[in-house]
């Protein structure tokens, strides 16, 4: 991904939704699908961007994407070799000292950089300086006390989701596998612009790692399907498949330049989010489909497309999506679902933050998949990617809201890996819906509190437009 260097620290992106960055790589989101959320337009590299479906559970709940943080690629007279010997055995080079004193000065750093004080307490570049002179102003004698130090220091931001992880805490994140194989894809276009796939990271030990896959490999098919062209949140789901089953990847080493056919036995699978029911209406006329989306992973969108158009096949002329207890996922499984209702053009969801590269508008580049009239049902249990989809929709007229507020989670953050493993999740951007609310902090309020007739419904969305266009 793009990177604006840290000195030290690696940063990978989970989106808000949860967090962030590995040294050099730098994740945007919701922009291309992993970028996870999750930053590919424009050809930058992405990771797994996710949604904090922790919600207001501090720390340790939260949804986590991305896979181990990149590793050197090996050189090119190695790719032969590598193919004969056990990953395992391969020698790598112990980590750098790093000082007591350096760790809580990478740590300011990220802050320094990044952080977005999306509460408004009063944060400000002389006042960090100051805390950065008055932390590094007496001895740290041990690590134990670094990390207190850093603990301490973030706490005084006044933000509950700014938070120093224990490399314990750290390294059960990275962890996190959303292929079912170790691997986290990134979009690059070709000179032509046709996308291709590489590996941004690669969990050591883990099945595509053990199989011969290594970091910034192309990745060339799935099981004999070409993906030329296909996002990384798609090929995901290919990737996807029930535990101790093989998938086939045809992969071209980054620095050889040999294509290989590998297996590779997956570890995981993710479960589908998605429930669905025909239900007859009350005057018995016509149906009504009933889709139930417990949370956004990489199954998501396409359970979801599976889902309503096999309820259409069997007579739905309308649809109930249940997004209430739905506390969020993957940022991207929410901007691609919110699309597959908008028109071309169509606003999903403006993100803001200090970084430029944070700021963005993410639009729905095609015309919509479904148009049959939406009912939507939120809760106080209804956040991130949930609220993304639930505001893009109603702000667009092409859902009512019904039911009570939403939860109101719409901070992006990203997580830093500090040089002695342990990191630091820092808030760095908020969502704003298409007609320029701030989520957190406020959500969402419904349009409806009840299920109203059919007719009501086609009659607001009308309305909707109507002023929309006024």
């Amino acid at each position: 991904m793009s990177s604006r260097s840290h000195p030290r620290a690696r940063h990978f992106r989970v989106s808000c939704f949860c967090r962030r960055r590995s040294e050099d790589l730098r994740d945007s989101l919701g922009w291309s699908p992993m970028e996870a959320v999750l930053r590919v337009l424009g050809g930058t590299a992405v990771s797994l961007s996710l949604i904090s479906s922790s919600l207001s559970l501090p720390p340790v709940g939260m949804a986590v994407a991305a896979v181990q943080l990149p590793l050197d690629s090996p050189p090119a007279e190695r790719c032969a070799w590598e193919e004969e010997q056990d990953p395992s055995s391969i020698e790598r080079s112990p980590p750098p000292v790093i000082t007591n004193e350096e760790i809580v000065k990478e740590a300011w750093e990220v802050v320094n950089e990044s952080f977005l004080d999306s509460g408004n307490r009063g944060w400000s570049p002389e006042k960090w300086q100051q805390k950065r002179n008055d932390v590094l102003n007496s001895p740290i004698p041990t690590r134990s006390s670094a990390h207190d130090t850093v603990r301490k220091m973030l706490a005084s931001l006044g933000d509950s989701y700014t938070r120093f992880l224990t490399p314990t805490e750290f390294s059960r994140m990275a962890r996190y596998d959303l292929t079912g194989i170790g691997i986290n894809l990134m979009e690059i276009p070709d000179d032509n612009g046709v996308i291709r796939l590489k590996v941004l990271g690669i969990i050591l030990d883990g099945p595509a790692y053990l199989a011969g896959v290594r970091q910034g490999d192309e990745i060339l098919s799935v099981n004999g399907m070409d993906i030329r062209g296909k996002s990384s949140f798609e090929v995901s789901s290919l990737l996807q498949g029930p535990k101790e089953t093989f998938v086939n990847l045809e992969v071209q080493h980054r620095d050889c330049h040999q294509v290989r056919s590998i297996k590779v036995k997956r570890q995981s699978v993710a479960q589908t989010p998605v429930f669905y029911r025909l239900e007859k209406m009350e005057s018995g006329a016509a149906y009504i489909g009933y889709v139930q989306l417990k949370e956004f992973n990489a199954l998501a969108k396409k359970d979801l497309v599976i889902a309503m158009k096999r309820l259409e096949d069997a007579g739905a002329s309308s649809f109930v999506l249940d997004l209430r207890d739905n506390r969020g996922g993957l940022v991207q499984a929410g901007i691609e679902i919110a699309k597959l209702f908008l028109d071309k053009g169509q606003t999903v969801i403006y993100t803001v933050g200090r970084d430029p590269e944070v700021q963005r508008t993410i639009v729905a580049e095609k015309a919509p998949v479904f148009t049959s009239p939406l009912i939507i049902l939120v809760n106080g249990q209804t956040a991130s990617a949930s609220e993304i989809v639930a505001a893009a929709l109603h702000d667009n007229c092409k859902a009512v809201l019904v039911g009570d507020k939403t939860y109101g989670k719409g901070l992006i953050q990203s997580v830093y890996e500090l040089h002695d493993g342990s990191g630091v999740a820092v808030t760095i951007g908020k969502y704003v819906t298409p007609n320029h609310m701030d989520i957190n902090g406020n959500g969402i309020r419904p349009d409806f509190s009840r299920i109203p007739a059919l007719s009501r419904v086609t009659q607001y969305m009308s309305q909707c437009r109507l002023s929309s266009k006024a």
